[in-house]
């Protein structure tokens, strides 16, 4: 007996054990390190046992049990070692990618407890699901939020040449091949949410929109079984609460999304309380930050997406005009967020009064003589010019954690504002306005061309459409379709370095 409390004492903890350094105890319930970190110091795994393996008669004993796997503590099969990629994701990536993600990513998505997501990284070698959703955690870091990899912390040197992009798919690929080692489908969990979510937002990244959109609605279905969209499912207290919160709104405003720049149906409902994020008092302003883009995206309605979708085809102008001003008055002009959060909604805002604007182009209810400038032909010139004072505002990385989503809906206002220049902008005179609607389309143009490097689609999508309907612009601005360097000085002088944004106004 006392053998086997000396060989458990001795034991180092789970942490240390994964991060492979000392574990030195301290006390009865905590080693040195993780006492220091502010991490739970637990001795969950499981010792293997050493030495050459019995596998006399191993055949037979297998077909005599079926097959059956061996279960972990959840009931899920362990993860089998050969099922990974040998050196693919090390524990120095991983532990990167975690610091990047609740640095950068978690003030506007903060779908995951830093502690909740310790346990999964040190059962990521014996559970299929750990090691799943950290996997494609790495994965959505490096295609979504643009988080470039130090080479010495890479295992392989193949990987290693590869940009953050191809390695992120690397990640996802490798993710979502393992996931299908275990039957997820018939019992899910919370992280089987979260996977489901963090595997649409990297196929979008990647530009493959229907293997995202599967996902998504994989993501939303799993989320229904587990009674996320019922508010008697969050009466117990548990730690994880507000997260399963933060992840049904977090999948609420991605099909809202969708179902704008796809046409898709909107199965989910605003039928829970937001999250208030509590348990960690740092958080408020995150809290605070998620609730305005939530009553953002609470204004995409049935009635909203059917007409959207042609369901039904006849706008009642004070609808309109009423929708206008809630989105006008959803946001303060002092935003009591971080810098990431503030550059969300400021955007997502103007990004939905353009197409407020938009669905009155498609019903036909716009007038030139109207008394309400957002039903008038000039209401993307305002929209834009609001916009576009704002992003001095914003640092370039501060932008860029937001991925494709942002400059997607950045193209979207500048196609809202290549419309409305084409139907008002008679006169030459209009042309010669230094900040005139010329002006604020090539600094749409610069800013799309200075994200990601200019990499994404938009930017050659938006020229196209330049020079379908402005060619004049473009003659004059842009001779021989080049985008201008520095026009506006969108992002130019912003500060490049990703640190812990601030609170920003």
């Amino acid at each position: 007996m006392a053998s086997a409390i000396t060989s458990s004492a001795n034991r180092a903890c789970d942490i240390c054990r994964r991060r492979k350094v000392k574990c030195t105890p301290e006390g009865t319930n905590s080693c040195q390190k993780c006492s220091l970190a502010g991490l739970a110091c637990t001795n969950n795994a499981i010792p293997q046992k050493k030495g050459p393996k019995f596998r006399k008669n191993q055949g037979n004993a297998q077909l005599a049990s079926g097959f059956q796997q061996e279960l972990g503590r959840d009931g899920r099969p362990l993860y089998s070692q050969n099922v990974r990629r040998p050196g693919l994701v090390p524990p120095a990536l991983v532990d990167s990618c975690m610091e990047f993600f609740f640095i950068n990513v978690y003030p506007s998505q903060p779908v995951l407890h830093r502690q909740t997501a310790q346990e999964a990284i040190v059962n990521m070698d014996r559970s299929i699901e750990a090691y799943s959703v950290i996997v494609a955690l790495c994965s959505y870091v490096m295609i979504q939020a643009n988080m470039k990899v130090q080479p010495s912390l890479l295992e392989r040197h193949e990987m290693a040449q590869m940009s953050n992009i191809q390695f992120g798919h690397v990640l996802l690929e490798e993710s979502v091949r393992v996931r299908r080692g275990y039957d997820y489908r018939e019992n899910p969990t919370a992280f089987t949410v979260l996977t489901s979510w963090l595997y649409c937002g990297c196929y979008f990244g990647l530009t493959k929109d229907n293997t995202a959109w599967t996902y998504l609605r994989e993501a939303i279905t799993h989320a229904q079984l587990l009674g996320m969209h019922d508010e008697e499912s969050y009466k117990h207290d548990l730690p994880d609460t507000s997260r399963k919160r933060v992840l049904y709104w977090q999948l609420f405003m991605a099909e809202r999304t969708f179902a704008i720049h796809r046409r898709r149906p909107i199965p989910l409902y605003p039928t829970i309380h937001p999250p208030s994020l509590g348990e960690v008092p740092s958080d408020r302003p995150v809290a605070i930050g998620l609730e305005l883009m939530i009553n953002l995206y609470k204004t995409i309605d049935n009635t909203f997406v059917n007409l959207w979708n042609r369901v039904h085809n006849h706008v009642n102008p004070q609808w309109i005009a009423q929708l206008q001003t809630q989105l006008s008055e959803a946001v303060p002009a002092y935003l009591e967020c971080t810098e990431a959060q503030a550059v969300e909604i400021r955007v997502t805002q103007q990004w939905l009064r353009a197409m407020a604007w938009q669905l009155c182009v498609n019903q036909g209810a716009l007038s030139s003589v109207s008394q309400d400038t957002s039903m008038t032909f000039k209401f993307p010139i305002q929209i834009s010019r609001d916009l576009l004072t704002m992003t001095h505002q914003f640092s370039q990385p501060a932008m860029e954690v937001h991925g494709v989503g942002l400059t997607e809906k950045l193209f979207d206002i500048a196609c809202c504002l290549t419309d409305a220049v084409a139907c008002t902008a008679s006169s030459p005179d209009a042309l010669a306005l230094p900040l005139g609607p010329r002006h604020d389309i090539f600094r749409f143009l610069t800013l799309i061309r200075v994200l990601r490097d200019g990499q994404s689609r938009y930017l050659p999508l938006l020229l196209v459409k330049l020079q379908g309907q402005c060619p004049i612009y473009l003659f004059l601005g842009l001779r021989g379709g080049t985008v201008p360097s520095n026009d506006g000085n969108e992002c130019s002088a912003l500060p490049s370095a990703m640190t812990p944004s601030p609170t920003i106004g």
